[in-house]
């Protein structure tokens, strides 16, 4: 009599096809989490990369070793995921990403990309003399796996670069502020990149007292969750021109067409895009095969953020 082998489970082929031929041992079957699961056990569950918290219930006529998420936020997780399972997020797969659309965002909004692109498809040229990133003082307020991508990619802009986090530390490149530090580092900011997990003490942290504090004309660059930010704050600053944004993330979200933040020239809005590159599934299929080599080898997943 042979063990049962590994059975994994994907939402669609993509992942399948990316993760190549499984390991010895291992049986991937393509589970939706919308049809009836494959089997009553499934060792490793991969939902789909949208819409997760929807459909964990799904799983709460299935027993599971681990349900490996494709994103690195799991706050829509904590309230869905039914009792008894191991979950785990996808850090290592969209920090790059989400880095690079940051930089990109960054640079967009100081050298006035999205006023030269209106006037090209105007017609019009339109030369303008408009704000580096070299020498700008660069607040990051986040300081995990993206905010230490961002930090790496925007050192050779030779930015001075002030790091802030839930609570204050050091490491070898100095110092790491705390939270409650931000009203004396606010006034100082010319650009705050946002990239907080959302929680209970980050939803609405961007509030109207925490834009009140940055300087005239400074950027704000969120790239965390809608929520972390008040809405109604960024407009009333942007719509006064006294800052500039830059958003991948709003609340609500998808930001409702005709919505008035997107007819502000000091807007910048990318439709929460920042781990969607050709660089995601790749990574994703790297980790889901890490994940189960370990449990072939009877090791410890990594990432584990939840256990329900």
């Amino acid at each position: 009599m042979t063990d049962a082998p590994l059975l994994v489970s994907v939402p669609g082929n993509t992942l399948r096809n990316a993760l190549g031929t499984p390991p010895d041992g291992v049986e991937v079957v393509v589970w939706d989490m919308e049809s009836a699961p494959a089997a009553s056990h499934i060792d490793l569950v991969v939902p789909p990369y949208m819409g997760t918290a929807g459909l964990l219930g799904a799983l709460s006529g299935v027993t599971t070793r681990l349900v490996q998420s494709q994103s690195i936020g799991y706050d829509h997780v904590v309230d869905s995921l039914p009792p008894g399972h191991v979950f785990a997020n996808a850090a290592s797969v969209h920090e790059t990403s989400t880095a690079e659309l940051t930089l990109a965002l960054v640079l967009a909004s100081q050298r006035g990309i999205p006023e030269f692109v209106r006037a090209a498809s105007e017609g019009r040229w339109a030369p303008e003399q408009r704000e580096s990133l070299a020498d700008r003082r660069v607040l990051l307020l986040g300081y995990g796996g993206v905010g230490r991508a961002i930090e790496a990619r925007l050192a050779p802009f030779e930015v001075e670069i002030v790091r802030v986090a839930s609570r204050a530390r050091t490491d070898a490149a100095g110092a790491i502020h705390g939270f409650d530090e931000l009203p004396a580092l606010l006034p100082t900011a010319d650009i705050v990149i946002v990239g907080v997990p959302l929680t209970d003490a980050t939803t609405g942290l961007v509030d109207d007292e925490f834009l009140s504090a940055m300087p005239d004309g400074a950027l704000l660059v969120n790239i965390a969750r809608g929520r972390v930010a008040d809405t109604a704050a960024i407009l009333d600053h942007a719509s006064r021109r006294r800052l500039r944004f830059a958003l991948d993330v709003t609340d609500p979200e998808p930001l409702p067409d005709g919505h008035p933040l997107f007819a502000l020239p000091n807007v910048l809005i990318s439709p929460h895009v920042g781990g969607a590159s050709t660089a995601m599934m790749p990574r994703m299929a790297r980790l889901l095969r890490t994940q189960i080599e370990r449990m072939l080898r009877g090791e410890e997943p990594l990432n584990v953020v939840l256990r329900s």
